[in-house]
C-alpha cells in the first residue's frame, strides 16, 4: 500500500510547529507551490548519478 502525504495538513502542522503564522487564505497557494516544488524535487532525485560521484566541497557560484 502506497503512502500518500496531505499537503494542507502537513503545511498546517509545520506552521504550527514552527511557529509560523499563516493565514487560512494563503493556505491553497502554500500547498500549490510546495506541490511543484515537489515534482521538480522529483525530477532531479530521479537523474542517475555515477557511484563515484563526489559532492563539492565548497559551493562557488
Amino acid at each position: 500500500m502506497e503512502k500518500t502525504l496531505d499537503l494542507a495538513v502537513y503545511v498546517a502542522q509545520m506552521s504550527q510547529l514552527l511557529d509560523l503564522s499563516l493565514e487560512p487564505e494563503n493556505l491553497p497557494g502554500v500547498v500549490d507551490n510546495l506541490r511543484r516544488m515537489s515534482a521538480i524535487a522529483s525530477l532531479v532525485m530521479e537523474f542517475p548519478l555515477p557511484e563515484d560521484v563526489e559532492a563539492a566541497p565548497v559551493f562557488e557560484p
